[in-house]
């Protein structure tokens, strides 16, 4: 198949492709990016050169940005992993929501972000989430259906879960993070690093700032004796080792060497 004419900085069929399966993704790690991009590149310009993901992605956010939508980067916050995701800047996250959960499956989220922004982890359980069941707004449910939306929750990548816990998923931080500071300001918490949303890190046991696990781990990168950046007593927890791509990778490759092939669906 042709691709269409290329000039620098304008929209093709590989722009328009990677963008559609994006949508698909909801949020994608950036190797897979990468590798969706590659895609795209075969599917529509085979004979062009790959271009660096961000100046394809700068490309494609200088279309979005008159529709109020921006392909946006962050980090996961446990390891630093970088991810992106498609984020509509003009509505608010719950209503983007609105058009695959019901009112009351919406209202369930509500509460259990409150609880999870509330929280000294970054988590909530299961069981405080499954409480709040007979606040509901709308039609009333029961805790075994509650307990289904909230795996709908992490299937479409607004929630993780670890061991009968919550958190958010790096798609809901890279959404909501606006909407969150917006309507939680009195109990949000931000990095003293990088100044963005912090719903999991480690805290300083003296002056009590907090740090994204991705920024401790750089920010002590070359510490002997890591110290508080703001009152400069010692930091109590252990360092984390800052995200390697390669590593990584290899990680990735070895896990999926050892699953058994399946057979392809036609």
């Amino acid at each position: 198949m042709q691709g269409s004419a290329r000039r620098p900085g304008t929209m093709t069929d590989v722009h328009r492709r990677f963008l559609q399966l994006l949508l698909t993704h909801g949020v994608l790690e950036e190797a897979d990016a990468q590798r969706l991009q590659r895609h795209c590149y075969r599917v529509h310009d085979c004979g062009a050169p790959v271009e660096k993901l961000g100046d394809f992605i700068n490309t494609i956010n200088s279309v979005l940005e008159s529709l109020y939508i921006e392909i946006k980067r962050g980090l996961t916050e446990d390891d630093g992993r970088p991810v992106y995701a498609l984020v509509n800047l003009a509505t608010t996250p719950i209503s983007k929501m609105a058009s695959d959960f019901q009112e009351n499956e919406l209202d369930l989220f509500r509460k259990a972000l409150e609880l999870i922004v509330d929280s000294d982890t970054g988590f909530a359980s299961s069981t405080n989430i499954l409480n709040l069941v007979d606040q509901l707004k709308g039609k009333k449910m029961r805790k075994k259906e509650a307990e289904h939306v909230l795996h709908k929750f992490v299937q479409s990548k607004w929630l993780m879960e670890k061991e009968g816990h919550f958190t958010l998923h790096s798609r809901a931080i890279l959404e909501m993070e606006q909407y969150i500071r917006e309507m939680y300001a009195e109990t949000m918490k931000v990095c003293n690093i990088c100044h963005g949303l912090l719903i999991q890190g480690q805290s300083c046991e003296t002056c009590g700032i907090r740090m994204h696990l991705p920024c401790v781990a750089k920010y002590f990168q070359a510490s002997a004796e890591p110290r508080c950046p703001h009152c400069n007593d010692h930091w109590p927890h252990e360092i984390p080792e800052v995200f390697d791509p390669e590593k990584h990778r290899d990680s990735v490759g070895a896990r999926s060497s050892k699953k058994p092939l399946r057979p392809r669906q036609h």
